[in-house]
């Protein structure tokens, strides 16, 4: 399956969350209206956002299917990527102001009524709905090896425990502790505003060129296993959408033929796309200089 197959697939994902997400956060917040629920309304909003930041992932996958052209050679895998960087400012302004108005509740002193418990087993119900979600979602990104889709896999499973905390509190309130259904919208503004900042953090670090070492690192033994490759060195790598680009230096026996040298090219690029599912590699060729045997040797150890 092509890397554009796996993107489409990707989408029936995006759908999936995006209908959820709709269908609850509307129901949450008229139910939160007339029940008269701090945590019901706080995690409706939280929906609302993820309706938001769905539909920017959805975008960005579409976009992401463009093939490459005369302005953008690599393709068009990044603009996933920055989808996500612009959903997480509208979350963490959801967030801000969920904090804001549940904070204003406690210490307005209007939360001396218990929410209705409708808005409890709609907490509950959500909550429900969610896990089936996450399952759905992170089956699908397994399956076709889609960060981005196993991202909003963790998403959907981090709004069925918001819904789960939304009910715990209704349901204290019941029992005369009024604070702790603001206290539970409370909590899930937090969760928006750290959701947020993950999704801000990871995103900023693929656009800014960011890659784990150790990755690297596990990619230059790989290549150093081979028994043609004399040396590894200068392995960087750059994350474009879901797609990893790796460039390489290696060395190998100054006699060897061109042909020679590029059938190890061409299967040091097969080992890695079986190993690591890297799609693009560039590698270059060096003769190598004998007083270097010995730090590659170290490299095989």
């Amino acid at each position: 399956m092509s890397e554009y197959e796996n993107i489409k697939k990707g989408e029936q994902g995006a759908w999936i969350s995006i209908i959820a997400y709709l269908v609850l956060s509307v129901a949450k917040l008229i139910i939160a209206y007339f029940g008269s629920s701090q945590a019901l309304r706080a995690d409706g909003l939280n929906n609302a956002t993820d309706v938001i930041a769905s539909v920017a992932v959805l975008v960005g996958l579409k976009i992401s299917r463009k093939p490459p052209d005369e302005d953008h050679h690599y393709g068009h895998f990044r603009a996933e990527t920055i989808g996500s960087l612009i959903a997480a400012f509208i979350m963490v302004t959801v967030g801000l102001q969920v904090l804001y108005e549940t904070i204003t509740s406690l210490f307005s002193g209007t939360t001396e009524q218990p929410p209705s418990m409708l808005t409890a087993w709609t907490a509950l119900g959500a909550s429900i709905v969610m896990f089936v979600v996450y399952r759905v979602n992170i089956q699908l990104s397994k399956r076709i090896n889609s960060r981005s889709l196993y991202a909003a896999a963790q998403d959907n499973r981090s709004d069925a425990l918001v819904s789960i905390g939304a009910f715990i509190g209704i349901v204290g309130a019941q029992f005369g502790a009024f604070w702790l259904d603001p206290i539970a919208g409370f909590i899930v503004g937090l969760i928006i505003c750290k959701t947020a900042y993950d999704i801000f953090i990871d995103s900023s670090h693929a656009l800014t060129d960011g890659i784990d070492e150790e990755i690297l690192s596990e990619i230059k033994t790989s290549m150093a296993k081979d028994s043609e490759v004399m040396k590894v060195d200068d392995v960087k790598a750059r994350l474009h959408g879901n797609r990893m680009l790796v460039e390489a230096t290696i060395h190998v026996d100054p006699s060897l033929s061109v042909q020679h040298s590029h059938d190890i090219t061409d299967r040091l690029e097969e080992q890695l796309s079986k190993e690591f599912e890297i799609r693009h590699t560039h590698i270059h060729i060096e003769p190598h200089d004998e007083q270097d045997t010995q730090e590659n040797d170290d490299e095989r150890k």
